[in-house]
């Protein structure tokens, strides 16, 4: 079960309500999201492209600015090294775009996730030598790949990194940490340290890498066509909100601005392939969400890299045919289908894996499945940590006999610093605190799950999933209005989900099973005053089910499927709006559900 608890965040809500002009509710909520004081207030509600922060406070983003502009105006070869998720092919294309409105000599190469791996790597700088490149441009990667940088520059290429994920690094006997930059030109990555401080000098350091990218190209763009920058740059924000969502970065602070402005640009593309994507999917000239992005299109997009190859997606982006681009877009739509199908039998087999290895016993989760396609390794060991709630290690056996695979964490695990401190088993790491990838010697699997186990100082509460509530709220005080006001928290996400409210005392009259999975429950219940409520809860009947039966018996669930019980439950909820020919009415969308025992 679940734990509820309760934010107990404290602030002076009537004067923020009053100097934003928004319900004390809401200010509550705004305030539970870390969000602090009047200004914080109004520029989270409010907030515009004026309010992002500067782009010179990257590090090293001058320098990288610099050799960027110099080697387009001396004509010489740069070569953009991205990578094969949402976030490399947003960045990658962001760059291809902006180079090309410069005026650049520039190719594009996103790596092979089964042949090359994760970023760049030492073949691609020999490759790159042979070509005659003068610059390496990457993104999304190559803050860890430090020999392959070094092989780049010794034979003569420029190299700027531009990145935003955790700069390697080691702990030292005293615990401090010692951090390790690759030998390029310029490293452009929020994440970097200031020496002094050893905190990041970038105000917001969760952006991801196509963001970096873009802020990148807003400077090359000033120097070189300064009268293309602004138009260009807000054809290009549909991919830094593409990106952003999915990867998961939190949706606060200049990424809650990027992300509502991408989104609504994105609904009237002018880039023909992303507007295919959008047709074949149904979302065409509709108002985007980030559910539309992270599950929708997004998807479309990974599957290519992972069941294909993510030059594909990128190339979409870069068609100018809208007939080609309509095709491309429907065959990356059925990639996504085969790679639902092959998750689905992967997770299964996980579950299967855990059940007969006893696995269950150890706080941190290492599955070895030898035969699922290793680019969905990440996918199935989400899915893994969400029904088990502790970090999760799935691996798989290549065509070359070693070993991939993908981690996904909880908040109280520091993946990427786990895996330094057994950094002996493996032959390559990266990654940061929620997530990693990794390489290894099927024979140090034991070892691994063995040293993780000893190195973790997980505890039993933590491995509890935690429900974060904002409130305490009946839902007979909800009105159409207070309801519509929520949408001002809009875009929700990561470290800003939907809000979620308690509720006690209320009564379940009946229920109806709806949906193909029999995963939709709606309810009609009361509430203490006798209210009528709609509840909707997306969940498994057969999980419901068991719920009923432990708490109040089989009796009480076949009254309820009857459509006359009286079964009293709490309950975290959200209020939503139905629209049906023509007429709102409240529903309420339940994320949890406890039943009070019948004795």
């Amino acid at each position: 079960m679940a734990k509820w608890m309760v934010y107990q965040k404290k602030e002076d809500f009537q004067a923020i309500a009053r100097a934003c002009g928004i319900s004390q509710v809401l200010a509550r909520l705004i305030r539970n999201r870390d969000v602090i004081g009047i200004e914080q207030t109004r520029r989270f509600l409010r907030g515009t492209l004026s309010d992002l922060h500067d782009s010179r406070l990257l590090p090293d983003m001058d320098r990288a600015v610099g050799i960027v502009c110099e080697k387009i105006r001396e004509g010489e070869s740069v070569r953009v090294i991205g990578d094969y998720d949402v976030d490399g092919i947003c960045a990658s294309y962001i760059l291809m775009h902006t180079l090309s409105v410069c005026g650049a000599q520039a190719d594009v190469v996103l790596p092979d996730r089964i042949r090359d791996g994760y970023g760049m790597n030492p073949q691609m700088a020999e490759d790159a030598a042979h070509d005659g490149i003068g610059l390496i441009l990457t993104c999304d990667n190559g803050i860890a790949a430090a020999e392959a940088v070094r092989t780049a520059v010794e034979a003569g290429i420029s190299v700027v990194i531009t990145d935003h994920h955790e700069i390697p690094f080691e702990e030292k006997e005293d615990g401090s940490r010692e951090y390790f930059l690759p030998p390029a030109d310029a490293v452009v990555d929020p994440k970097v340290r200031n020496p002094q401080t050893g905190e990041a000098d970038y105000p917001f350091p969760e952006i991801c890498g196509a963001v970096v990218a873009w802020k990148l190209a807003g400077l090359v763009l000033g120097e070189l066509v300064p009268s293309r920058r602004d138009a260009v740059l807000e054809e290009l924000l549909p991919f830094c909100a593409l990106a952003t969502v999915c990867d998961v970065m939190p949706l606060l602070d200049e990424n809650r601005i990027l992300v509502r402005e991408g989104l609504q640009r994105a609904a009237h593309t002018s880039n023909i392939g992303l507007r295919s994507l959008l047709t074949v999917n149904g979302l065409e000239g509709q108002p985007l969400t980030t559910y539309h992005a992270g599950f929708v299109v997004g998807p479309c997009l990974n599957a290519t890299g992972r069941l294909d190859n993510a030059e594909r997606a990128l190339a979409l982006f870069l068609e100018e045919d809208p007939s080609e681009a309509l095709r491309s877009a429907q065959k990356l739509r059925e990639l996504n289908d085969s790679r639902k199908s092959l998750t689905e039998k992967g997770v299964e087999q996980a579950l299967e894996t855990i059940g007969d290895g006893h696995l269950l016993d150890n706080r941190v989760l290492v599955i070895f499945l030898p035969d699922c396609h290793e680019s969905l390794a990440g996918i199935i060991a989400g899915r893994i940590r969400e029904r088990y709630n502790r970090p999760v290690f799935v691996l798989t056996r290549t065509e070359q006999g070693t070993v991939k695979g993908s981690g996904r964490s909880i908040e109280a695990y520091d993946m990427f610093a786990s895996m330094t401190a057994v950094k002996e088993c493996f032959s390559k790491f990266g990654g940061h605190r929620m997530a990693a990838g990794l390489t290894m010697k099927e024979a140090d699997i034991p070892l691994l799950q063995k040293r993780l186990e000893e190195g973790c100082s997980l505890r039993e509460e933590d491995l509890t999933e935690v429900l974060h509530i904002d409130m305490e709220l009946p839902p007979a005080l909800w009105t159409l209005d207070m309801t519509e006001e929520l949408r001002l928290l809009d875009p929700c996400g990561t470290a800003n989900p939907r809000p979620m409210f308690a509720a006690r005392g209320i009564r379940l009259r009946s229920l109806h099973i709806m949906g193909k999975g029999q995963n939709v429950l709606r309810m009609e219940a009361v509430d203490s005053r006798g209210s009528r409520l709609t509840l909707i809860w997306f969940c498994e009947a057969a999980r419901f089910r068991e719920m009923v039966l432990e708490a109040a018996g089989r009796g009480n669930w076949d009254i309820l499927c009857a459509g006359h019980a009286d079964l009293a439950v709490s309950m975290i909820y959200y209020p939503d709006i139905n629209e049906w020919r023509g007429r709102k009415s409240l529903q309420f969308v339940v994320k949890d559900m406890k039943i009070q025992p019948v004795r």
